[in-house]
């Protein structure tokens, strides 16, 4: 960049690296760091540092967590009778938000999209199955968001579970088609669960 110290330069493209920040807000980010108090300065790399070593991957159900097992999946108060599968782990932290859903969750961290060339193997789709094995599970509802991806993922999940014999369901359509979970509002979400449908 002309006529910008290096490191407002290299933080802006720092913050470019990020999904759903360009250029204008990169800078804008930037020189609003540059006036705030070095305390939030500190605070923010602390917060940042914070996230890449106190945070784990649960073996379970492959949700972002503090710890492993999470603490959906230890808690005694969850209904281990149900397993939502979900495409990413900001999609669980908006169905936690509606409080309308009390199982448990298993996040894949993505969806079939075979123009990205992201495979059903890329995906955490394989380690469901022993999940369903101890007969405790007798629900596997879908919820990957309302769009093609989403739903070839759906299908494709839903081919491996029905033949245990295990009811397979999807959330309603209260959701806009194309849309994505985690920026539906809870009464959406809410509504969707309860109107969940045999898949």
């Amino acid at each position: 960049m002309l006529n910008v110290p290096k490191p407002v330069a290299d933080l802006i493209a720092e913050f470019e690296k990020l999904p759903g920040i360009g250029p204008k807000s990169a800078a804008r980010l930037v020189y609003y760091l540059i006036h705030a108090p070095k305390e939030f300065a500190d605070s923010l790399s602390s917060a940042v540092t914070n996230l890449k070593e106190k945070t784990v991957i649960c073996k379970t159900c492959w949700n972002i967590a503090e710890s492993d097992p999470c603490s959906i999946d230890d808690d005694p108060n969850r209904d281990k009778s149900k397993i939502m599968v979900v495409e990413e782990p900001l999609d669980v932290l908006a169905f936690e938000k509606s409080r309308s859903y009390n199982g448990l969750y298993h996040v894949l961290h993505g969806s079939i999209s075979p123009l990205h060339n992201i495979n059903p193997e890329d995906l955490h789709i394989r380690e469901l199955l022993p999940r369903l094995q101890s007969g405790e599970v007798k629900e596997v509802v879908l919820a990957t968001n309302p769009n093609m991806e989403g739903d070839a993922t759906a299908m494709y999940i839903q081919r491996l579970i029905s033949p245990l014999g295990i009811s397979v369901t999807r959330i309603a359509r209260g959701l806009s088609i194309g849309s994505d979970i985690e920026y539906a509002d809870e009464m959406t979400l809410s509504k969707a669960i309860e109107g969940r449908s045999e898949f």
